[in-house]
């Protein structure tokens, strides 16, 4: 199961890392299939830019992501800013920008829809770091088996708001970065094989 204890690393360029969090309170964050859409919108436009993102789940008071943020010179490259220096301090304050825009930016679209104030998300991201192949593909497919453990769908095809599908046929188009993972996996039938392990 995915860990919910607060973990809040610091981000590095090109480093992995489980990004997570959940409404604040009992609400919903995503109540209807727009909203999901929307935030997948947002996500092409604050995340790519700076990140790969290798899995994602979203679901209807949480989300979990799997992501790898890209180097300094290809993020500057993309923001078309100046490269410079960063402390360790400056360098996680550049990257978490970007995420807590984010989420600011959905969340007063989600307030205006539907005529509510106040924070949706909880105050922090939670984040953790991985550099070990086990560690990777066990979150990977944590990350794709969420909707099962929360009784929502029987089976993790089943459910849409997930990056599981895109694996499944990698002659559609996607903005996650597949190649990475399946370098973990022998086949799709390896693949497959693997996210059935409960």
């Amino acid at each position: 199961m995915i860990i919910q204890k607060p973990i809040f690393e610091d981000f590095e360029f090109e480093q992995i890392y489980h990004l997570f969090t959940r409404v604040s309170g009992n609400e919903l964050i995503f109540r209807k299939e727009g909203n999901y859409l929307y935030f997948l919108e947002q996500i092409s436009k604050y995340l790519l830019p700076i990140m790969d993102i290798y899995a994602y789940c979203l679901l209807p008071q949480q989300f979990s992501f799997l992501v790898c943020f890209r180097s300094q010179k290809e993020i500057c490259k993309n923001l078309n800013i100046e490269e410079k220096d960063f402390s360790k301090e400056q360098e996680h304050k550049f990257l978490m920008q970007p995420i807590s825009n984010l989420l600011n930016s959905y969340a007063k679209a989600y307030n205006k829809m539907f005529q509510r104030k106040g924070a949706l998300f909880v105050d922090f991201i939670k984040r953790e770091k991985f550099d070990d192949e086990e560690g990777l593909k066990e979150i990977f497919k944590n990350i794709h088996q969420m909707p099962v453990h929360r009784k929502l769908v029987e089976n993790i095809t089943d459910w849409k708001f997930s990056s599981y599908k895109s694996y499944l046929d990698t002659s559609k188009p996607t903005k996650i970065n597949r190649t990475f993972m399946l370098g973990f996996f022998e086949n799709q039938q390896d693949f497959i094989q693997f996210h059935k392990k409960f």
